[in-house]
């Protein structure tokens, strides 16, 4: 399939405001394929006694939980008594802390969200995520630099935005298929005289645009004429990249968003995860991206799960005793729900061929959580499941038991892993290198 150029953003001036550039460079034709990253977020911590596998490094065995990852065994990455030590510290109520640190690894700002137990209040994190810090890395020439994709989210706090593009930043997930569709893959597919028109018309915004950069350079102070020039070379940047045909990977197709449903009705939880597990691999497949973001529901979810059985909310059930055996087993069902979720994914990659492989050859999946268990709000001994060698660089199928390492560690190995050559991510104080064993 190819296009000239694609409309993914409507109207002129948000064209102007944030330009398009040309990732789509035909990947499939010379066998260059890009490596990309994926993490996906589930809340409230996990059960040990059903998640951590049993035997060894090589030869282990699946825990209850992640039984539904056993057809991808051999591209799993498990990580037991890995540590977010960064989140010991700092203001921030358990929850708050665990969100805002998974991905940046740095102490929450002060803010006015009102932490429980009485933790007092805080704000948002105190640096960029490592999804966004990757992203501004590799993603320069992409239609989009990531995309952020999430499911009943709730509203803008600490509790619910784990990604962050800077200091007090936050990043807020799509949570409505529709308007991802709207916004990434409307045009795909579509006429292409029609978005010859449309191209031709931003043309014309970015000539009146930059006659009126022209009278402004003579109005402005000295000190401001390095703004206006560093603007103007963006707009011309862009006019250079509108004129450019592009390239679609040659599995890409528009998806089938099927029958509109309310995307923040409870029991259409999981229908909306997989249209937007299925946007995700698509924009992947059609070179849009190479970053990207998953996020179930938040931190505190209060989620219930009547498709698997479990009536109670998410939440209420983590703060139950480790001696409920009710809560146990309901507990241990919403999280395999969560890891047949990741073996969607698995499974939609292993779909798409590159080269002598995969699409999940060339990627990086992870699955986090905000906690290691809900009851007590630890931070240590979070679970951590990957898929995915990112092209060949990680070592697969290996479960890999950690004597409280820092977290951060892993966020330098996926950096690492997406060609960002770094030996510290988020406050050095809690990191020492990239985590060890995860290249053999």
């Amino acid at each position: 399939m190819r296009i000239h150029r694609r409309n993914f953003l409507r109207g002129l001036g948000a064209t102007v405001a944030l330009p398009m550039l040309p990732s789509l460079n035909a990947y499939a034709q010379d066998g260059n394929y890009p490596k990309r990253l994926l993490i996906m977020f589930s809340a409230n911590g996990t059960v040990p006694a059903t998640w951590i596998p049993s035997g060894g490094e090589t030869d282990f065995q699946l825990s209850d939980i992640l039984q539904p990852l056993a057809p991808h065994r051999d591209h799993l990455l498990i990580l037991e008594g890995v540590d977010m030590v960064s989140a010991r510290n700092g203001i921030g109520d358990g929850h708050q802390k665990g969100m805002a640190h998974m991905l940046t690894g740095t102490e929450l700002l002060p803010g006015p969200f009102q932490g429980g137990g009485g933790a007092g209040t805080a704000g948002y994190a105190g640096g960029i995520s490592v999804d966004q810090h990757i992203a501004n890395e590799v993603g320069q020439n992409d239609v989009f630099k990531s995309l952020e994709f999430g499911v009943q989210c709730g509203g803008s706090n600490n509790w619910s935005r784990m990604s962050y593009s800077g200091p007090d930043a936050p990043v807020a997930p799509e949570t409505n298929p529709y308007n991802a569709f709207d916004r990434i893959f409307r045009d795909i597919g579509g006429d292409p005289f029609g978005l010859e028109r449309i191209r031709a018309q931003r043309q014309s915004v970015l000539d009146f645009v930059k006659d009126d950069f022209d009278s402004i350079r003579n109005k402005v102070a000295q000190a401001d004429l390095h703004r206006i020039d560093a603007h103007f070379d963006h707009i011309r940047s862009l006019e250079g990249r509108l004129s450019m045909g592009n390239d679609l990977g040659v599995a890409c197709e528009q998806p089938n968003l099927g029958q509109q449903i309310n995307p923040d009705n409870n029991d259409n939880f999981p229908v909306v995860g997989q249209l937007m597990m299925d946007m995700i691999v698509m924009a992947f497949a059609c070179n849009l991206t190479k970053v990207a973001t998953m996020q179930f529901s938040r931190s505190v979810s209060g989620t219930r799960f009547p498709w698997v059985g479990v009536d109670d909310r998410h939440h209420d059930l983590s703060h139950e005793g480790d001696n409920n055996a009710d809560a146990v087993t309901k507990l241990t069902t919403i999280n395999r729900w969560y890891a047949e979720q990741f073996a969607y994914l698995c499974d939609q990659m292993k779909q798409i061929p590159e080269g002598n492989g995969t699409m999940l050859d060339n990627t990086v999946i992870v699955w986090c959580n905000e906690l290691g268990k809900g009851n007590s709000h630890t931070r240590n001994n979070v679970p951590y499941v990957m898929a995915g060698s990112g092209g060949g660089h990680f070592q697969t199928g290996r479960f890999l038991e950690y004597n409280d390492d820092p977290h951060n560690n892993l966020l330098v190995s996926l950096c690492n892993a997406m060609g960002v050559q770094t030996n510290t991510f988020g406050n050095p104080a809690y990191c020492t290198g990239p985590l060890a064993g995860l290249t053999g």
